[in-house]
């Protein structure tokens, strides 16, 4: 079999579930906001500033990890900032074939300039579509929807949960919680998800990367999220060997379909997987969890889709028929309606893939 290349897999139709929008701006843009704001950045040349923020992430210190995002959150507090932003990010994930998205934010890290939580959420929204127009004019059209995070350590997810609802009809279709899992259990925020299931609203929960098990069954059994942002350590409660034997959590996840919302690059960055080739997503679609393929962070990880699917296929020679499997995965588990979810499948990814598959 011919290994698929990269420039063959940008063509191919993708799908996003697990993206920060503070994670994936483009270097140059960072500078001309810094510039405009007066924050000082590491580095003023753009090709030097993406180095940086790769070389930062990539650094094994969670301290330098975490400076990344103070630059990134620093110049996105104006709403002409907050805009352009995520119209660049709509723009730049359907150059990569990504035909939709949902690329997450937490609103209460934008309000340091006086921005209202309402205010920096209307701003990102018409954002991302301003840049889906632009990029359907290009030839090149994208859905993005928008989820909306809470931070763990805060104390404000009810009402990031309450604002989600509010604008779920203008496009926030799901809500998230994320930061550090240790010491931050999803149960803390017990009331926001009890609230958005009373409201039938669709919710993921950072789980299962830098802690293991326990987040995951907080996450599914105490808070019942519909996804889990992440889930690596799901491979915890599986025992290894020629018939793998997975434990009640393990199992339970795969028999209700649980998406794992899996950052092949972004796990090895932060100590979750060792390597791509060693990462349990190969065991995971062995053993057919609903896994999908994600960014989580474009910037500090140096990487796309497109990246992400290429190095998948050559640690362990995945064809077309593992990507469409992959993308086709992301899009039954995405927030949007069913029947939205149907069209994109059958109108815009099986018939790319059937002509890829030959």
């Amino acid at each position: 079999m011919v290994a698929i290349t990269l420039d063959e897999i940008v063509k191919a139709p993708k799908a996003l579930l697990h993206d920060h929008l503070d994670g994936g701006l483009r270097p140059a843009t960072i500078v001309e906001l810094a510039d405009a704001v007066g924050h000082r950045l590491p580095a003023t040349d753009p090709e030097e500033l993406g180095r940086w923020f790769v070389a930062a992430a990539n650094s094994g210190s969670l301290e330098r990890y975490l400076e990344t995002f103070d630059h990134t959150v620093a110049v996105m507090q104006t709403e002409e900032a907050l805009y352009r932003v995520a119209a660049e990010c709509a723009l730049d994930l359907a150059a990569d074939g990504v035909v939709y998205a949902e690329v997450r934010y937490a609103p209460e890290q934008h309000l340091e300039r006086g921005l209202s939580l309402e205010q920096v959420v209307e701003a990102v929204l018409a954002g991302f579509a301003a840049g889906s127009v632009e990029a359907t004019r290009e030839g090149r059209p994208i859905r993005v929807g928008t989820l909306l995070t809470a931070m763990r350590h805060a104390a404000r997810s009810q009402e990031i949960a309450e604002l989600a609802v509010r604008y779920r009809d203008n496009g926030v279709v799901g809500f998230d919680i994320a930061g550090a899992e240790a010491g931050f259990p999803p149960t803390r925020h017990l009331d926001a998800f009890e609230y958005l299931q009373r409201e039938n609203f669709h919710f993921t929960i950072h789980a299962g990367e830098a802690f293991g098990l326990p987040s995951i069954w907080q996450a599914i059994q105490w808070c019942g999220a519909d996804r889990l942002g992440h889930g690596v350590r799901i491979v915890d409660d599986i025992t290894p060997g020629q018939l793998p034997a997975l434990g009640r959590l393990a199992a339970y996840v795969r028999d209700k379909r649980i998406p794992l919302e899996l950052c092949p690059s972004s796990n090895v960055q932060t100590g979750a997987a060792p390597s791509i080739a060693e990462h349990p997503i190969g065991l995971l679609r062995d053993l057919r969890f609903r896994v999908t393929v994600n960014t989580d962070n474009r910037l500090m990880s140096g990487t796309s889709m497109s990246r992400e699917m290429a190095l998948l296929v050559e640690a362990f020679g995945y064809g077309w028929a593992e990507l469409q499997w992959f993308t086709i995965n992301a899009m039954k588990s995405a927030f949007i309606p069913f029947d939205e979810r149907l069209t994109i499948i059958n109108e815009v990814i099986k018939p790319a893939y059937a002509k890829l598959l030959g």
